[in-house]
């Protein structure tokens, strides 16, 4: 299992996640975007929508056809559409099964305490490849 950490710096939940699933599509796989707050999941999904010639399709899970959608939107880590990529946006990490094959959690100052947690608690299990990813001058780097 693989966990990319996203430290948010500059830019919020729903300016990253296009980024992310555009590259989870175009590796094949379907995303899964968690969030407790229904409005950042809203904005998220009118995010993914934009630009409308390159727009991302997305559904909210509960919704008709939910398990055709390749990026649902959910509060919680069920991935109805089959997912095996997951991107915690609210910077919770959530615990449990399914497993997927990677996850990515975007973290923010409100949320570093967690993320930093997360971290050592992930250091010490086994068959976990950890990644940390800040943004320096509009891109996105690999950090130490």
């Amino acid at each position: 299992m693989r966990v990319d950490f996203y430290q948010l710096s500059r830019d919020p939940p729903e300016k990253v996640l296009p980024l992310l699933a555009r590259n989870t599509l175009k590796a094949g796989a379907r995303l899964l975007v968690v969030s407790g707050d229904g409005e950042q999941l809203d904005r998220i999904g009118q995010a993914l929508w934009e630009p409308k010639e390159s727009f991302l399709a997305n559904g909210r899970a509960g919704q008709p056809h939910e398990e055709r959608q390749p990026i649902l939107l959910s509060d919680q880590t069920e991935p109805a559409n089959g997912a095996s990529y997951v991107a915690l946006a609210d910077g919770v990490w959530r615990e449990g099964e399914p497993a997927f094959e990677r996850t990515f959690l975007l973290f923010d100052e409100m949320t570093l305490q967690g993320a930093r947690d997360c971290w050592r608690m992930l250091g010490s299990r086994d068959g976990v490849d950890r990644r940390f990813w800040k943004q320096e001058s509009g891109r996105w780097v690999e950090g130490p």
